[in-house]
C-alpha cells in the first residue's frame, strides 16, 4: 500500500498549482503610469508570458504620483507590506531632486538616506525581497547640461551605495539611460528619446525599464 500511496502523493504535489510570487513595484507617476497600459509593468507582464513564466510571478503597481522617498516610508504599511509581496521593487528618487527646482521642496540628501535605509529595515524584517533601482532621468541632453544632472548623479550613487551596503540587487536606470541617450540623440535633445518630457516615459523607455527590471526579477 505505502509503495502505491507515496508515488501517488508525488504525483498530487506535483500538479498542485503553485502560489505565484508576488512583486509590488512601489514609486511615484512614473510607476503609476507603469502600471496603465503600455505601461512597463505589464510589459514586465507580457515578458514573463512570453517566456512561460506567468504562473510564478505576479506583478503589482503601488505608484503615486508625486511622491518622494518619505512618501513610500509613510504609506508602505498599506500599500505593501499589507498585501504580502514576495519582492519589491524601489524606484524613487526624481522627485527628491526634480522637486527642488520646480516645487521649491524636494529631499535633501542624508534624509534620502535615512528615509530609504528605513524602509528596507521594515522590507528586511518581513523576509521581503527587495531590488533598487536608480532614477534615470530628468532631462535627455547628453552633454550633462540638464539643469540637475549633478543631483541626479548624487542621490543615484546614494542608492548604489545603499544597495552595494546592503547586498542588494540593482537596476540602474540612471546609467542606462545615459548609454542609451548617448548613442540615440545625436541632436542632444532634452526630451522625446525615452521620455515624453524629461521625466516620464515613452512607450521605448517603458520597454527599456521593463527589459532592465525583468532581467533582475526573474
Amino acid at each position: 500500500m505505502k509503495r502505491i500511496l507515496f508515488p501517488l502523493l508525488f504525483i498530487a504535489f506535483a500538479f498542485m498549482p503553485q502560489k505565484k510570487t508576488k512583486v509590488i513595484f512601489f514609486g511615484d507617476s512614473i510607476t503609476q503610469a507603469g502600471a496603465g497600459p503600455g505601461g512597463y509593468i505589464l510589459r514586465i507582464d507580457s515578458l514573463c508570458r512570453k517566456e512561460g513564466l506567468g504562473d510564478r510571478f505576479e506583478f503589482v503597481g503601488a505608484g503615486v504620483s508625486g511622491n518622494k522617498i518619505y512618501d513610500l516610508y509613510l504609506r508602505m504599511e498599506d500599500d505593501v507590506l499589507a498585501k504580502n509581496p514576495g519582492i519589491v521593487v524601489i524606484y524613487i528618487g526624481v522627485n527628491d531632486v526634480w522637486h527642488k527646482v520646480s516645487a521649491g521642496t524636494g529631499t535633501d540628501p542624508d534624509k534620502f538616506e535615512t528615509f530609504y535605509e528605513a524602509i528596507l529595515k521594515k522590507l528586511k524584517a518581513k523576509n521581503i525581497k527587495v531590488i533598487l533601482c536608480t532614477p534615470a532621468v530628468i532631462g535627455e541632453k547628453t552633454d550633462f547640461s540638464n539643469r540637475q544632472d549633478g543631483d541626479l548623479n548624487y542621490y543615484s550613487n546614494i542608492i548604489r551605495s545603499i544597495a552595494q551596503k546592503n547586498g542588494l540587487p540593482l537596476v540602474d536606470l540612471r546609467k542606462s539611460f545615459l548609454d542609451y541617450n548617448l548613442k540615440n540623440n545625436p541632436e542632444n535633445k532634452d526630451h522625446g528619446i525615452l521620455t515624453v518630457d524629461g521625466v516620464h516615459l515613452t512607450a521605448k523607455g517603458n520597454q527599456m525599464v521593463a527589459d532592465e527590471m525583468w532581467k533582475v526579477i526573474k
